[in-house]
């Protein structure tokens, strides 16, 4: 597995390597010893997390605050997504950068995003099916976000505003500037 540092500190990409014949295909998906040589990060993850979405649903930007921080491992079982990361953490060498990479069930890709840092996704493709691992576990008191278009990040979704679908839920959360001041 080749495991590639982003300019977020912290934050891997992670493309497995793929044996292929005629019955199909076998990759190591996750080896934890071989992670935390690569990346020197001493990880547990205790819960798994699915979704499926159809082309233009965008989830995020999310992450889970204090104690109830997350550090995802993200992966795209079918179709295709563009997954973006922004790191908030306000020590960070990296803080308030943002990294996108595009995750699909064909180049197998992975992103591991530490915590303190928010994540969302669009979906590229008709349907996607979305699989993550995390650190902690889910806490709805510790939940919350960044609006998804703050200007802040000229994030680019790929696809046209007027065909994204946001859950009512994302389209309240606060600006990055909010967040800062809060």
């Amino acid at each position: 597995m080749q495991i590639t540092h982003t300019p977020i500190d912290g934050c891997y990409e992670l493309v497995p390597r793929v044996f292929e014949d005629g019955r199909g295909y076998f990759f190591e998906s996750f080896n934890l010893r071989n992670f935390q040589e690569a990346t020197d990060q001493d990880i547990n993850f205790v819960q798994d997390n699915q979704s499926f979405s159809t082309k233009g649903v965008l989830r995020g930007l999310h992450y889970q605050k204090g104690a109830s921080a997350q550090a995802k491992l993200v992966r795209v079982l079918e179709g295709e997504v563009l997954d973006v990361a922004v790191d908030i953490r306000k020590d960070s060498p990296s803080y308030g950068q943002v990294f996108t990479t595009v995750l699909s069930a064909k180049n197998n890709k992975q992103l591991f995003i530490p915590r303190g840092c928010a994540h969302g996704f669009v979906t590229l493709s008709k349907t996607a099916t979305f699989f993550y691992k995390c650190d902690n576990y889910y806490d709805p008191k510790a939940e919350t976000g960044i609006i998804y278009n703050d200007e802040r990040f000229g994030i680019d979704w790929i696809l046209p505003k007027a065909s994204l679908i946001i859950s009512e839920k994302d389209l309240v959360l606060p600006t990055y500037s909010d967040y800062v001041n809060h």
